[in-house]
């Protein structure tokens, strides 16, 4: 159910490669839209990618950087939860990745994982090979985690906290942050303040995967934006963005909100849930199939679906792939409404996965158009009011860069 949409010019390249080093996980999260959502795919998949996936999945990727003379590419080793495949097993492929590529090539490689599995001796190999470790956490008390449980219903906070404490301790220059969903039940700055806890260099907030035909929580069962004046993931946001830029000094980097300030001053921004740029990650599963990014599976079955795998598929094939055209196309790839809208150029149409809706696809609104409205002018206003006064420590203090994909 993708758009079939013309490209306007060359494919961007791959330069984000998200590796499925182990397809499960060693929690049970109850709201989990990759085990609980629609897509099922998972279940008919290998439980850890071979041997010979990584080495494939390796030569592939090189082969993409030669083709596109690539100067750094990101890769993602993600799950599940990564680290059940091994530390030393996620070294070595690392290592081969970089082996591999041509040698004006930098490999940026990150771990994402929930933190639980975290110990002292594998935060030490994973820093030794030069592989930075992002947390996914719902925020920094146990009450917000209440949710993250494993398969027996256990808490999974108190082995969280404490590899998010050895990160920050042993091996803070492989600390690559916190990605946490935005929850507008939690109170934004109590939540805010308890990651900062944790002391991450970065921390990305991601509005929780949710369509208009299956609505996030807080929204109502039909939340067109003619019925919705609330603005519950707008206000949120910004009660945080107000708390992050008042501080005295900078406590640590928020990818959205330095994304969304950048925009505001015409310069590029590394996420995407917001701008034009166009995306360029790609998944490879444990089977050595390859998809489109996780969150599309929030929308149905089969969303990230290209019907190709790396033994018989280059990623330059997966350019072509109608559903990456369409990630590609910038505003020619958004509908009349939002080609229209007077903050495009920021918003972007919002993250690709939150504008599905049944039989009409993506090219929709977000379902939180009407927050990022609200967010967007609100950091607009701060940025206009702090820029009359400081302009050159607006600009210095605004973040910008390609990022990791989530």
């Amino acid at each position: 159910m993708s758009e079939h949409v013309t490209p306007a010019r060359a494919p961007f390249p791959f330069r984000q490669f998200v590796v499925k080093v182990h397809g499960r996980c060693n929690l049970s999260c109850r709201y989990c839209y990759l085990y609980e959502g629609p897509d099922q795919t998972w279940r008919d998949r290998p439980g850890a990618a071979s041997p010979e996936v990584l080495d494939r999945t390796a030569s592939r990727i090189a082969e993409h950087a030669v083709q596109h003379r690539l100067s750094a590419l990101s890769l993602v080793l993600h799950g599940g939860e990564p680290l059940l495949a091994g530390a030393e097993r996620l070294a070595r492929f690392t290592d081969r990745v970089r082996a591999e590529v041509p040698g004006g090539c930098t490999v940026h490689p990150t771990l994402q994982t929930n933190g639980t599995l975290l110990t002292a001796r594998r935060v030490d190999v994973l820093a030794r090979h030069g592989i930075r470790i992002g947390l996914s956490l719902d925020g920094g008390l146990a009450a917000h985690n209440a949710r993250r449980v494993d398969g027996a219903g256990r808490p999974s906070w108190p082995a969280a906290v404490r590899g998010a404490r050895l990160l920050a301790e042993r091996r803070p220059e492989s600390y690559a942050g916190i990605l946490a969903v935005v929850d507008p039940a939690t109170e934004p700055v109590e939540m805010y303040e308890s990651l900062l806890a944790l002391r991450p260099p970065a921390i990305d907030l991601l509005l929780p995967h949710g369509n208009w035909s299956a609505p996030p929580p807080h929204l109502g069962s039909k939340p067109t934006d003619a019925d919705r004046v609330a603005t519950p993931y707008g206000d949120w946001l910004c009660a945080v963005f107000d708390r992050w830029w008042g501080a005295e000094r900078r406590e640590t980097k928020v990818r959205l909100f330095e994304g969304c300030i950048a925009l505001l001053l015409g310069l590029r921004a590394g996420t995407e849930s917001l701008g034009l740029a166009p995306f360029d990650a790609v998944v490879v599963e444990t089977d050595g199939s390859i998809e489109q990014i996780d969150s599309l599976k929030s929308a149905y079955d089969g969303a990230a679906r290209t019907g190709m795998d790396i033994f018989r598929n280059s990623f330059d094939d997966a350019l072509g792939h109608p559903g990456v055209v369409a990630r590609q196309a910038g505003a020619a790839g958004l509908g009349a409404e939002c080609r229209a809208c007077p903050l495009l150029a920021v918003c972007g149409g919002g993250h690709y996965a939150h504008r599905y809706r049944a039989g009409y696809g993506f090219v929709n609104p977000s379902v939180y158009c009407v927050d990022l409205q609200r967010f967007i002018r609100h950091v607009a206003g701060r940025v206009a009011a702090g820029a009359a006064t400081a302009p050159d420590a607006v600009v210095a203090g605004t973040y910008v860069t390609r990022g990791d994909p989530r």
